[in-house]
């Protein structure tokens, strides 16, 4: 390919052909991935004459439209407009009016030449010139549009403030909380998974010893017809919810339906019922099989209280569906039609696959469906009600308990390719390439996520709206949102479907500043702190920032190093910054300190040769000496954090509740605002959530607690450990 089209071509489609990688190493994309990646996007790389008439043709989609289709800006500067017109468009009059979020109108006219020449174009022999002006306006933070008189030419003009939201109460003390996998809660009444009921129970506890929030996995939407697609990080949906959480018991009509009544005290059912709070790991396919006949009967008994009453819970379904709109109603169709099908055929696993006719949500095979199954549609938008009134249930619990936070939800960065994210909206996404990550220390070949980008011009076009809408979503029944993979903001690793491995990408950009704007708006009007998980490859300057925007930072312990390789002291942590031990991407404390997970690495074959995994166990032994040195060498308020006859070489010591425990206080006296701990290492668990880079290998988000919470909570030793938590994060 000609080099200057190849150049713009790469501009145009905001492709990084060098970045230092997780080491600071300057790294280059090589051509042939530069050119895969253009491939992903649509364009034509054997035909020089084709890719530029394409690129001519997004080019002109821009430049010939007056108005930009959205513009991000700061409530606490002057509002400005920019007019993108053709030279002899340049001296014309237009009358815009601009309509405020609250319904007020202001009209005025503008000459675009009277405003800034900002920047010309020459395209198809075509002058275009582009306009700044100075709006006379005053706006409040929010959503508004301009457009222009007599035409249908329309900008969505976002206000946004210049920081995320920061409760009053972090200027008197610093707070801390447990993350914990919702599906993971074992307990003495639930179905084989950790539920809704279960959060709050969990959330009373933790309470009850000082604790400010509870941190949990995505709960997106996942798919109920396939149950075993059960990863959090690959959803269906993010704006909906994973209805396998629902406390079936606690659904309306369950003690009065008799019906009901009858299926779950069946013999069968209660034996099937034993058999999944009994079982290690969660059985989805068998937790569904349990809980979807129970659910559609429930959904029968609501639906014949139209002549028995219960009209105000009726009426907040109606309302919920209205709210809920067009993508309740795509969620609920796709389930509907997933579960049909599937049982068809097993090869259809998602849309992608599904029978032609099927394969779009406008045809008139879909919609001949959903008028045939209207009921079974209503079904599902049911479970969602159902779902958030749970959720928000168990949010109110932690406020009424004296939770500062509450729930601290997570926001994955992407779905999967077969989701009714994707479905819906095809044209926002790319689906010949995959977001993942080039090399680092937590994937040194790389990782490929199998999620298929959002195009950051199709998200500009659609004026960010799928991102206010995840937003505002996820934003809902919390007091706190983690936004998984915060890079994206500003870049991805985009991976062609061509490429070898998950090395041969590149970083694709997007509009940080828009979407940072618009995430500190949403934070602000639902009262949520943002949580950037900031780990990876990090360009310089990107932490700073998002610390000036608010988002606080995610300083994972074992990360956190000096450059002479020992562990800075949490004394010397950001302040605006959630400290943690572990995640769920890693080993627990007892997998770490143990090497487990160097162990399953080389099963699972993980490691390109035995020299990387022998440099893996040096390196974590002498990871180990440094912690140890470092609670040695640490004391709270002059008591130490290791008993003075500890041992102090870690040659033969293995992980015991002292040491266990001594770490978890040990980052209980960080410097940072938020300190977050895994319940996991409270129970002193040894066998990981999740395994990067495995699949099929490991039995990833499936492996429950060690013990139920009936019990875990009457133990005195964690008691004691949550109780000296408390104590570091007020002292």
């Amino acid at each position: 390919m000609d080099a200057t089209l190849l150049a713009e071509l790469i501009a145009f489609c905001g492709i990084e052909t060098e970045f230092n990688d997780a080491w600071g190493n300057p790294t280059t994309v090589s051509q042939q991935h530069q050119l895969a990646l253009l491939q992903a996007q649509g364009f034509d790389t054997e035909d020089d004459e084709t890719a530029a008439l394409q690129l001519l043709q997004r080019q002109l989609d821009f430049w010939q439209q007056p108005l930009q289709a959205v513009s991000v800006q700061r409530q606490d500067e002057p509002v400005q407009l920019l007019l993108q017109v053709n030279l002899e468009q340049a001296n014309s009059e237009l009358a815009l009016i601009l309509t405020t979020e609250h319904g007020d109108e202001q009209h005025f006219k503008l000459i675009p030449v009277e405003g800034e020449l900002v920047q010309v174009v020459v395209l198809d022999e075509v002058e275009y010139h582009q306009y700044q002006h100075r709006l006379p306006l005053t706006l409040t933070a929010g959503y508004h549009q301009l457009h222009i008189a007599d035409t249908d030419i329309k900008q969505k003009l976002i206000i946004t403030p210049g920081r995320c939201y920061q409760p009053d109460a972090f200027t008197q003390r610093k707070q801390w909380g447990i993350a914990l996998q919702l599906y993971a809660l074992r307990s003495e009444r639930n179905w084989g998974i950790g539920d809704f009921t279960d959060l709050a129970t969990t959330i009373k506890y933790l309470a009850g010893v000082g604790a400010d929030f509870v941190g949990l996995n995505p709960i997106h939407a996942l798919y109920p017809a396939m149950p075993e697609s059960a990863s959090p990080y690959s959803p269906s949906s993010r704006r909906w919810l994973n209805i396998s959480y629902i406390d079936v018991s606690a659904m309306p009509g369950f003690a009065a339906c008799a019906r009901t009544q009858s299926l779950v005290n069946a013999p069968v059912f209660r034996t099937a019922l034993q058999t999944q709070r009994s079982k290690d790991y969660v059985d989805y396919s068998g937790v569904m099989q349990l809980k979807l006949p129970v659910m559609k009967s429930l959904y029968q008994w609501f639906t014949e209280q139209d002549k028995t009453g219960n009209k105000a819970q009726l009426k907040a379904f109606k309302q919920f569906k209205a709210d809920g709109g067009a993508s309740l109603q795509q969620l609920a169709l796709y389930d509907a039609l997933h579960a049909y099908l599937y049982q068809q055929d097993s090869m259809h696993w998602g849309w992608p696959n599904w029978p032609e006719q099927y394969r779009q949500p406008q045809s008139a095979a879909v919609q001949q469906f959903a008028k045939q199954h209207k009921a079974e549609l209503d079904f599902y938008c049911y479970l969602q009600f159902i779902a958030q009134q749970q959720l928000a249930q168990a949010q109110q619990v932690a406020k009424d308990a004296g939770m500062l936070l509450g729930l601290y939800r997570d926001l994955a960065v992407g779905v999967s390719e077969a989701s009714t994210e994707i479905w819906a909206n095809p044209d926002l996404y790319c689906r010949d390439a995959s977001v993942g990550a080039p090399p680092d220390p937590l994937g040194p070949a790389g990782q490929n996520w199998g999620l298929p980008p959002m195009y950051p011009y199709q998200l500009y076009k659609q004026g960010y709206q799928p991102i206010i809408d995840l937003l505002r979503a996820n934003m809902q029944a919390a007091g706190a949102l983690r936004i998984d993979h915060v890079m994206a903001l500003l870049r991805l690793w985009w991976v062609p479907k061509t490429a070898e491995n998950a090395g041969g990408g590149a970083y694709v950009y997007y509009p940080i500043m828009d979407l940072l704007g618009i995430l500190a708006l949403e934070s602000q009007r639902h009262q949520a702190v943002i949580i950037g998980e900031d780990l990876g490859t990090v360009p310089d300057g990107i932490r700073e920032l998002l610390g000036e925007y608010g988002v606080y930072s995610y300083r994972v312990f074992f990360f956190e190093t000096a450059a002479d390789g020992g562990y800075i002291s949490p004394a010397h942590y950001p302040q605006q910054a959630m400290a943690t031990l572990t995640t769920h991407d890693l080993p627990t404390l007892i997998g770490f300190w143990h090497c487990d997970d160097l162990r399953l690495g080389k099963e699972l074959g993980l490691y390109k040769d035995d020299a990387q995994l022998q440099n893996l166990y040096a390196q974590r032994h002498a990871n180990k000496q440094r912690i140890l040195d470092s609670l040695h060498g640490h004391a709270f308020k002059g008591q130490s954090i290791l008993p003075p006859d500890y041992e102090r070489s870690v040659d033969h010591l293995g992980m015991d509740s002292t040491l266990n425990y001594a770490m978890q206080r040990h980052l209980a006296a960080t410097s940072s605002q938020l300190l977050c701990l895994q319940l996991e290492d409270a129970l002193q668990m040894t066998q990981p959530v999740n395994i990067p880079g495995t699949s099929t290998e490991y039995p990833n988000w499936r492996r429950k607690l060690s013990q139920p919470i009936e019990q875990w909570s009457q133990n005195s030793d964690i008691l004691q450990l949550f109780t000296d938590i408390s104590a570091r994060r007020n002292g």
